[in-house]
Parts: structure tokens; C-alpha cells; sequence
């Protein structure tokens, strides 16, 4: 694929250390592709990691993974974006389990990861850990992946209900993460209905999104201390950059114990879409037949308006010997006037068109269109901190008889 400076969808992002005092040990990014020299389809792919371990080992992960994964989707040719995921994933994974064991003081290090494929106007999700994906559609906000945490299999296997897993002593039990010694397990699992089975939520991807769409992308230090609905009023009180804001502050006043991540991505709605058709227009050239065409016809009418008025000058210029004006003078440039104003248009000035309005970029990620529907997207290096928050243990979940 080739990059691009500009995206497709409306990108905003907000991130904070959070209130305990941690190093930010989350990474995140976007980038923007099209597929090919030959197809102009647009591509944007953004990731949340959340690093963890102490000494700045989680921060290392979390930025292995981020980088090793973007520029794996960037190397590709986007036919098989599933199993492009799967294999960066994978490859990501390896990366981390080898910084970690050729290095002390980065031994049991890790990361979790969320990312979002969109390739036109589908959709491709991957995630490992309990960083999350969420999906804002019609007024209704669902959950696209699934957590890898001791609490999430213990509802599963009805030990406990959702209602019970907030402040869990063992809410920050991580059953599945990059750098694992054990072969990770990417999950393509793209859940839009809670009812669904494993089977029909991999075959989801690949959906279609809706015109106004917004994904949703965050690390638990939002949602371990923000509810699913409280997110979804923000987002629809506000402009998306302050209802970001507004989030991470929310957190911040119930603990902020851990560090805050979110990217949010918007499909334009219809009369965004066609403001962004516009906008990435290249200026047309003027015709210059126009532009001849009116100087011919100028300096024609300018020539008969002097001729016209030469003769009327001189017809009634005052002389003691009047000498009679030619009949067929004064007529003759009449015709020819006529003639001139049938043939030419009587424009002051050669037609222009409209100017075409260009995207000036802006320095933080709004959701505010610039006359199109691109906005620049922050960079993982702009989003660095440390968080050592969970733990990983094999804690084995029985399920009653």
C-alpha cells in the first residue's frame, strides 16, 4: 500500500498518564494507505497498545507492538487483511518474547493491542488482552471484541455476572497478551450482537460500515472506571476532541489508576462525503479559449467603438466649411456593431470558475471537518507513558458441574 498524509474517516485521539503517578506505558496510531499506484481505494488502520511491566519494559512492548504491526499492514497489499492481522500479531508477539528474554531488566514485559482495519468502507478488527473496540451506531454503542481476562471467562462459564466484575479482586488477571512464552492467539472474533456464536462473529468481518459509524478504540484505564453508556453520552454531547477529553477527566476523577488511551475513528456522513470528493479535486486549468475568445471579441468591439466614434466626431466637429459625411459611413459601422454583439458575448471580463477549496492541515485531531472529511492523526511517539496495572496468571477458571 501507499501511505497518505490524509485519511477517509474523521480521526481524533486523547491520552493521559492517569492519576497514579506511572510512567505512560500505552502506545497508539494511525496511518492512512491507498491501496495501489492503479486503485485509489482508501485505507486507515489505527492501533491501541498498553504496555506492561516495570522499569519501562511495558512502555518497550507496547511500542514493539504498535510499530511492528503498522508497518506490517503498510507492507502489505490489503487482499487478505484477516490474515495480515493474524501474522503481525503473531510476528509482534515474537518480537516483545525476545527483547524481554535478551534483557533482565525487560523479563516479563508485554502488551495488549486493539486495532482497527478499514479498507474502504470495510471493516477488519483484531485484539489480544482487554484493550478494546467499540462500534457507535444509531444512537447504541456495542462491543466488537471480546477481553482476555480471568473475569471475562469466569462470566462466560457463569461463575460470575458482568454486574460482579468491576473492582474484582481479580479484574487485572490477564489470560492472553503479546510476549507471551506461549504462542499468542490473535482473536478475529468480531462480535455485533452479544447472542452471536464464534462461527458467525468471524465471518462479520469484512462488515460493511454506515455512513456516521464511529469506531472506538481504548485501553482499560478508560473503561475499568467508565461505563459503556457514559461513553456513548459524551460522545453524542459533544464535539469528538472534548468528548474525549471529557472521558479521560471522568477517569481521572474516579482514580485515573491507570493510563487512559482512546482513538475514535468517524465514517463522514453523506454531505461530508461529498465535501471530501471536493476537496481532494485537483484545480482545473482555465480554458484558454475562453480567454482568447473574449480578447478577440474586446478588442474587435473596442475597435468599432472608436471607429464610431471617429465618425461622430467628426460629423459634428464645427467647421466654416461643413463637408457632408459620407452616407455610407456612418451605417457601414453600425452594421458592423451589430454584427460584433450578435457574434461575441459583451463581457467585461473572461469568465472564471469557483476556486476549488484546498485541506490545510490541523495540528490536533478534531472532528470538525476542514472542508473535507481529513484530519491529521497523532504519531505513537506523541502518545508515550508507563502503566504496569495488570498481571499475568494462569489462574484457572472451573467451571461448576
Amino acid at each position: 500500500m501507499i501511505p497518505r498524509d490524509r485519511a477517509h474517516l474523521f480521526i481524533s485521539a486523547a491520552t493521559h498518564a492517569g492519576m497514579s503517578g506511572k510512567n505512560n506505558e500505552d502506545r497508539y496510531a494511525v496511518t492512512a494507505h491507498r491501496l495501489s499506484e492503479t486503485d485509489a481505494t482508501s485505507s486507515v488502520f489505527a492501533i491501541v497498545a498498553d504496555g506492561i511491566g516495570g522499569h519501562r519494559a511495558g512502555e518497550i512492548a507496547a511500542e514493539i507492538a504498535v510499530d511492528t504491526i503498522s508497518h506490517a499492514v503498510t507492507a502489505s497489499d490489503a487482499s487478505q487483511p484477516q490474515e495480515t492481522l493474524k501474522e503481525a500479531i503473531i510476528q509482534a508477539s515474537e518480537n516483545i518474547r525476545h527483547q524481554a528474554t535478551s534483557d533482565e531488566a525487560r523479563q516479563g514485559m508485554g502488551s495488549t493491542c486493539a486495532c482497527v482495519w478499514v479498507i474502504g468502507d470495510k471493516l477488519y478488527t483484531a485484539s489480544v488482552g482487554d484493550s478494546r473496540v467499540y462500534l457507535i451506531r444509531d444512537g447504541a454503542i456495542r462491543q466488537l471484541t471480546t477481553d482476555h481476562t480471568w473475569i471475562q471467562e469466569a462470566i462466560e462459564h457463569g461463575i460470575l455476572k458482568p454486574e460482579q466484575a468491576r473492582g474484582h479482586p481479580r479484574a487485572h488477571v490477564i489470560r492472553r497478551y503479546l510476549g507471551s512464552k506461549t504462542a499468542v492467539q490473535p482473536d478475529l472474533r468480531l462480535r455485533l450482537s452479544p447472542d452471536e456464536d464464534d462461527e458467525h462473529t468471524l465471518d462479520n468481518q469484512g462488515t460493511q460500515l454506515l455512513p456516521g459509524d464511529m469506531l472506538f478504540l481504548c485501553s482499560d484505564g478508560l473503561t475499568d472506571l467508565v461505563e459503556d453508556s457514559e461513553i456513548l453520552a459524551a460522545i453524542q454531547g459533544d464535539k469528538m476532541e472534548k468528548a474525549l477529553n471529557q472521558l479521560v477527566n471522568l477517569a481521572n476523577e474516579r482514580g485515573g489508576h491507570d493510563n487512559i488511551t482512546i482513538v475514535s475513528l468517524q465514517v463522514p456522513k453523506g454531505e461530508e462525503e461529498t465535501l471530501t470528493k471536493i476537496s481532494i479535486q485537483k484545480p482545473r486549468r482555465r480554458s484558454r479559449v475562453s480567454w482568447v475568445s473574449c480578447a478577440i471579441a474586446g478588442a474587435l468591439i473596442g475597435f468599432v467603438v472608436i471607429i464610431l466614434a471617429a465618425a461622430v466626431w467628426y460629423a459634428t466637429r464645427p467647421s466654416t466649411t461643413p463637408t457632408p459625411i459620407p452616407t455610407t459611413g456612418l451605417p457601414a459601422v453600425i452594421e458592423t456593431l451589430e454584427i460584433t454583439e450578435t457574434i461575441f458575448p459583451t463581457e467585461a471580463s473572461p469568465p472564471t470558475e469557483t476556486p476549488i477549496p484546498t485541506v490545510t492541515p490541523s495540528p490536533e485531531p478534531s472532528q470538525t471537518p476542514i472542508q473535507a472529511t481529513y484530519t491529521p492523526w497523532p504519531t505513537a511517539t506523541e502518545s508515550a507513558y508507563l502503566s504496569d496495572q495488570h498481571t499475568f496468571a494462569d489462574i484457572s477458571i472451573n467451571p461448576p458441574p
